[in-house]
């Protein structure tokens, strides 16, 4: 089952599934208060017979929370290793029992598919960051997941690991999209792993265009991240609650090479599994 939010009459916004509108105030906040065999079975059972239309939005609500995990990958690793001026704290966390987490957007601030994405004017290295992005209810379940792009200033971070928020949030620096593939529930024990054993090797394919021209490819898979999927939103919501669900971006495997640095215009296209987000980097093509 694939949810997406479209842009309704009147400006509103209203969720649709497999591309049938869902009931007009059947939102995404009420979606993830339940359980997950709960959600599952609503949704089949709710009625979505006419055709969606309108442009797609951002797939997350306005008072949703958009987290994130750092230095998954070992690629995250090198790359973080080699921007920064204080190296050793990104071997530590990548070894490290407790992973790095950190505040990356609210709902409202988040755009969608083909919606601009913007680079820093204060910063002179500015890159993408493909991401598995899980949605997680209130339960401390993962529900679904949607592709993540979590554009980055990586001078600003490495110039002092404490200016991260700077490099990391900012208008225009976390795209969602295009919709949300939803998990289904559980094998008959109540496990997770039958469930969610797609999530654990999904290929992400990342893919920067400029003036029409391919300038990078890169890929990887989530096989590869270092640490579990469930051992993040374990350590997410051990001591936060989201009564309406959180989004969790899972970290990248995927990094342009040190010369690169995205520029207005520029189009990145980045695709995990069954899902592709695509996004133009605001301002006049160079």
């Amino acid at each position: 089952m694939l949810l997406t939010r479209h842009e309704a009459p009147q400006g509103t916004a209203r969720w649709a599934l497999d591309g049938r509108w869902l009931p007009a105030d059947l939102g995404l906040d009420l979606l993830l208060r339940l359980r997950r065999d709960r959600m599952g079975a609503m949704l089949r059972a709710v009625p979505h017979s006419e055709a969606a239309t309108g442009r797609l939005l951002p797939p997350i609500e306005a008072a949703h929370e958009v987290w994130a995990a750092g230095v998954t990958y070992l690629r995250s690793r090198e790359a973080r290793e080699a921007e920064s001026a204080v190296k050793d704290v990104y071997a530590r966390v990548y070894e490290a029992k407790r992973p790095e987490l950190f505040f990356k957007s609210v709902g409202w601030r988040a755009v969608g598919h083909e919606m601009p994405i913007r680079v820093r004017a204060d910063s002179r290295w500015n890159v993408p960051e493909p991401e598995l992005t899980l949605v997680v209810n209130a339960s401390r379940e993962i529900v679904g997941y949607c592709v993540g792009n979590d554009v980055s200033s990586r001078d600003i971070e490495g110039e002092n690991p404490l200016y991260l928020p700077q490099a990391k949030v900012y208008d225009g620096s976390c795209a969602l999209g295009p919709g949300i593939v939803v998990v289904p529930p559980g094998d008959s024990t109540g496990g997770e792993d039958g469930a969610l054993a797609n999530l654990k090797d999904l290929p992400v394919e990342l893919t920067l265009t400029r003036g029409g021209q391919s300038v990078f490819q890169g890929e990887t898979r989530t096989s590869r991240m270092k640490r579990p999927l469930d051992e993040l939103v374990r350590f997410l919501t051990d001591e936060l609650t989201f009564p309406g669900g959180v989004f969790l971006l899972t970290g990248t495997g995927i990094v342009p090479p040190a010369e690169f640095s995205l520029a207005p215009g520029d189009v990145v296209t980045i695709t995990i599994g069954s899902l592709t987000l695509e996004n133009r980097v605001a301002g006049a093509a160079p």
